[in-house]
């Protein structure tokens, strides 16, 4: 066995381990390494002695050597065990601390929030369903829907109508329902076109999502090509302006007529487009809506349907005496008043001592000299005609008739209205002091039976400025949408009137601006292009549903349209309803009024756009407070006395 022997100085130290390590290796005749900057060992043991005491010397045997190295070891393994658990009570520690740290509750308990992908993908598929909920509605040929709610039973394709009946509960698909109301307020047509529109653009964008393209691409793409649409529409509107009154009428009859053919009356389109034309134009330049009156009668055809030049309005609620008034005048004046001419007990209860019995017919005779100083003031005033918005009563009646004088109390407000600015009167809340600049006056005055109703009519009013539409027909449901298909009608031609604008229908201005925007989509670059083509497919969904509709091949039709105006001559080619083919509908007359497609495109992309901007829905729920239950059980305990007061009786003055 190899010893050594040598002798070190007093301040050699035994080797020690300076940092926590682990133990690289371990063989014999090779180094021995505890961790980074640990002392060497077979450095020290190359020493030829070491010392034990002062001037002491140990002979190092090999068995010393590996005893040495195994307590190194074992001092090492231990530190490295102290070092791992505190090392774990350092990491319980950290989590205890995480867990002990008190939660933050944002959101009231029982709250829903659902976002990503998958909750704009459930906002897209909800639109969709509303979409198909209406799209067979469109067109000359569209489909009638029958709801039935509390409020009863109703007939309509009109897409407003349709949309605020269902009752929708989705939020992000009512967002439909109020673009059709928006797009019916200001338009009055095109409400199904806007809601399928919508629905198209969502349905082209939901492939990009699923992909995981970032929203805010798709929404920029679509508002691009909303403007250059909008841009391409002006560039192809038909202008009207400067024509005769008559070229002007005939080209809003069209218009009407358009709007006409996809309603329940659209077999009589010429009849009432004409209609409409002359009404409209009766109301003047301010053209005022509530000016044009449209009243509903049961019964004859709708060919018994009549324009008043004036206003119409069925017979009042009248008492006795009113037969015995005349129902016909020529040039009368005509009173108009905001005010009762009857007697009424007192509102409230009323206490009156009396000393003598006598004084009790004075009070009641002063009662009767107040309303008999009215009716005379009214009879004084040269008035033939008076109407009130209140009531009317048997005395006054009475008194009217024995002295050839008309009235009917409790007209509507809007017909009052109606009345006085037709025939330039004001309505009075006194009888005091009545001039005769405040009575109105017309031509001719009769009343007239309509089916099983009496109307009152003021027709030759010079102020103008007002019209009445009376309608006939069968069944209520079918006046009713009548009613509404004349409201559309109306204000289509409104629209025109005002814009002088129109451009060619029957899905030609969807094609073609579907066209220019795959033109365009070629120009750039990037992911763009493909949304910006995507919108221009879902414009073609206006020609192809107008086709599966009216029961036609869509894709044939669609296909000849294509061709078509990819030359420079079919930019006015629309589908031909009546053959299933294309044919050229500004030629054939059917137009519609530009401000309607302009309104259309803009809703729908702005309404696609804001569901496609809604990543996360947050659903509270519904507070359950009692204030309400309290509320009404406290009301349901309160009761009102009313008194029965005694009246005198007068005498009737003739």
């Amino acid at each position: 066995m190899f010893v050594t022997q040598t002798t070190i100085d007093d301040d050699v130290q035994e080797p020690k381990t300076r940092s926590a390590g682990f133990l690289a290796s371990l063989s014999w005749g090779s180094s021995v390494w505890f961790g980074e900057g640990s002392t060497r060992l077979e450095d020290c043991f190359r020493r030829e002695a070491l010392r034990v005491g002062k001037g002491g010397t140990k002979r190092v045997s090999t068995s010393d050597r590996l005893e040495f190295v195994c307590d190194q070891i074992q001092e090492l393994e231990t530190f490295e065990i102290r070092n791992s658990r505190l090392e774990r009570r350092c990491q319980f520690g950290t989590t205890m601390s995480n867990m002990l740290q008190p939660q933050i509750i944002l959101l009231k308990e029982g709250t829903d929030t659902s976002q990503g992908k998958p909750q704009l993908i459930s906002n897209i598929n909800a639109c969709m369903a509303v979409v198909d909920a209406v799209r067979t509605a469109l067109g000359p040929r569209g489909m009638d829907k029958l709801i039935h709610n509390e409020k009863g039973v109703t007939i309509s394709n009109d897409g407003a109508t349709i949309m605020k009946l269902l009752d929708i509960v989705h939020p992000a698909a009512n967002i439909l329902v109020d673009i059709a109301k928006s797009q019916d307020s200001e338009v009055g047509d095109g409400t199904t076109t806007v809601v399928l529109l919508a629905g198209e653009f969502l349905r082209e964008a939901k492939p990009f999502i699923e992909d995981g393209v970032h929203p805010q691409l798709i929404i920029r793409s679509f508002r691009a090509a909303s403007q250059l649409a909008v841009q391409k529409i002006r560039e192809l509107a038909i202008s009207i302006e400067g024509k005769s009154i008559e070229e002007k009428k005939s080209l809003l009859e069209k218009c009407a007529a358009t709007t006409l053919s996809s309603k329940l009356v659209g077999g009589e389109k010429e009849f009432f487009s004409k209609m409409v034309v002359d009404a409209v134009t009766q109301l003047g330049e301010e053209s005022r809506l509530n000016m044009l009156g449209i009243k509903k009668v049961q019964g004859g055809t709708m060919r018994d349907s009549f324009l008043v030049n004036g206003v119409a309005f069925k017979k009042t609620f009248s008492y006795a005496g009113f037969e015995q008034q005349p129902k016909s005048f020529e040039h009368p004046k005509i009173l108009l008043l905001n005010l009762e001419l009857e007697l009424k007990s007192e509102k409230e209860n009323a206490e009156v001592r009396l000393s003598d019995p006598s004084q009790y017919q004075s009070i009641v005779d002063a009662e009767w000299n107040i309303i008999y100083d009215k009716l005379d003031k009214c009879v004084k005033s040269g008035a033939k005609i008076v109407l009130s918005r209140l009531a009317i009563g048997d005395l006054a009646t009475q008194y009217f008739a024995d002295r050839d004088i008309f009235s009917a109390g409790r007209v509507t407000e809007e017909d009052l209205q109606r009345v006085a600015s037709a025939t330039g009167g004001s309505v009075q809340t006194t009888v005091n002091n009545v001039v005769p600049e405040v009575l109105g006056v017309c031509e001719k005055f009769e009343e007239r039976q309509v089916g099983n109703e009496r109307f009152n009519i003021f027709s030759g009013c010079p102020a103008g400025h007002t019209a009445t539409i009376v309608l006939r027909g069968g069944a209520d449901q079918f006046i009713e949408e009548a009613e509404r298909s004349l409201h559309d009608a109306i204000m289509i031609v409104r629209r025109a009137f005002k814009n002088s604008t129109v451009v060619a229908g029957g899905g030609a201005i969807d094609m073609e601006i579907s066209r220019f925007l795959r033109n365009h989509a070629r120009t750039i670059e990037g992911k763009s292009q493909l949304f910006i083509n995507a919108y221009a497919k879902a414009l073609e969904v206006i020609p192809r549903q107008l086709c599966d509709n009216a029961g036609f091949d869509a894709t044939d039709v669609l296909n000849k349209l294509r061709h078509k105006h990819s030359l420079s001559t079919g930019a006015l080619f629309g589908v031909d309803i009546n053959t299933g083919g294309i044919v050229d509908t500004y030629a054939s007359f059917v137009w519609e009024p530009s401000v309607v497609k302009i309104n259309a495109i803009t809703a729908a992309t702005e309404a696609a756009c804001l569901i496609l901007s809604v990543d996360e829905t947050i659903r509270n729920p519904k507070s359950e407070s009692a204030q309400g239950d309290g509320a009404a059980a406290a009301m349901a305990g309160r009761g009102r006395g009313r008194g029965m007061p005694g009246r005198g009786r007068g005498m009737r003055r003739r």
